[in-house]
């Protein structure tokens, strides 16, 4: 039996941020944003919105276009840093408001890789046998986070969530292959003590290392060429360390996810909401193999090849 994604949803709040709304907050300008990180704007939830909220909203889309009923899900694993609380998990709250009732619920905690670590464990249930519907949510409200004095840090980030149904699907279509990895020693580089701090030199070096090395690889695994790749979701953090992903598996512009300008980095829940969208808008077609990869604080990374379709 092997697992694949049966359906995508997501969401994002309505308050948009723009540069230059933050060129009155914060000594910056549009002009440095765009340029050294391809960001216009970003996506802010409210008071009135949390994390499980974001969460539920986009699960619900996500279990309406799998064509699958909350009672039917075995698990839900939601990928983020910015819980409501620290307990009860994300999961949990979810779990009781989509009605899930015979659903196993946990939080994954990999920083912006996440959802990779959540689209993994999942594959690993459903291939077992021991379950057949997982829902994987990756999340975040890093507005709560932040540090909106911190120029370095500021402009980066936004909230949103996006979410995937995941399981069996028929033979040659799904998870093909994935890669996992972390580097504790690098964690003093990307954390949260009262607020998120990053050291953007060390990630930025690490990041165009690890992401195009972990794309490359899961196409390998598979015994496919870099050729063979029809889409790329790369985590939306900068467009220069997107690039060099792009780059290194030779992949058209026109087959790059690129949210990134209008979001901004949303953590666990970039490459989810990428995909969602890409769905959409037909981008990813039946059939299409495609190469899911990214990076965060840990430091942490992964990639999963997989086979569009069901």
């Amino acid at each position: 039996m092997k697992a694949g994604i049966l359906g995508t949803g997501h969401f994002v709040p309505e308050k948009v941020l723009t540069n230059k709304d933050l060129e009155a907050m914060v000594e910056t300008n549009d002009e440095w944003i765009r340029t050294r990180t391809g960001i216009e704007e970003r996506r802010i939830a409210g008071d009135d919105i949390d994390t499980s909220d974001m969460a539920f909203y986009a699960a619900e889309k996500s279990l309406e276009n799998a064509g699958i009923a909350a009672e039917e899900l075995d698990m839900i694993l939601v990928a983020t840093v910015t819980p409501d609380t620290p307990f009860p998990s994300v999961a949990c709250m979810i779990q009781e408001r989509l009605g899930a009732s015979k659903a196993a619920a946990m939080d994954v905690s990999a920083a912006c890789t996440g959802f990779m670590y959540g689209l993994t464990t999942a594959k690993q249930f459903i291939e077992s046998g021991d379950y057949r519907n997982i829902l994987v949510v990756g999340v975040e409200k890093l507005s709560k986070i932040v540090d909106w004095e911190d120029r370095n840090t500021c402009v980066l980030f936004g909230d949103g969530a996006g979410a995937a149904v995941v399981g069996p699907v028929s033979e040659g279509k799904g998870i093909l292959s994935f890669e996992l990895g972390s580097d504790g020693a690098g964690g003093k580089h990307l954390y949260q003590g009262k607020h998120l701090f990053m050291n953007g030199r060390e990630v930025f070096k690490f990041a165009v290392r690890q992401m195009p090395e972990a794309s490359v690889k899961v196409v390998e695994k598979i015994g496919a060429n870099k050729e063979d790749v029809d889409y790329l979701i790369p985590h939306q953090a900068n467009i220069r360390i997107m690039e060099a992903a792009r780059e290194r598996l030779g992949v058209s512009e026109d087959k790059m996810a690129k949210t990134v300008k209008k979001y901004g980095n949303t953590s666990a829940a970039s490459i989810p909401i990428a995909l969602a969208e890409a769905v959409e808008e037909g981008k990813i077609k039946d059939n299409d193999l495609v190469v899911l990869v990214g990076f965060g604080g840990g430091l942490t990374w992964g990639a999963v090849a997989l086979r569009w379709g069901k």
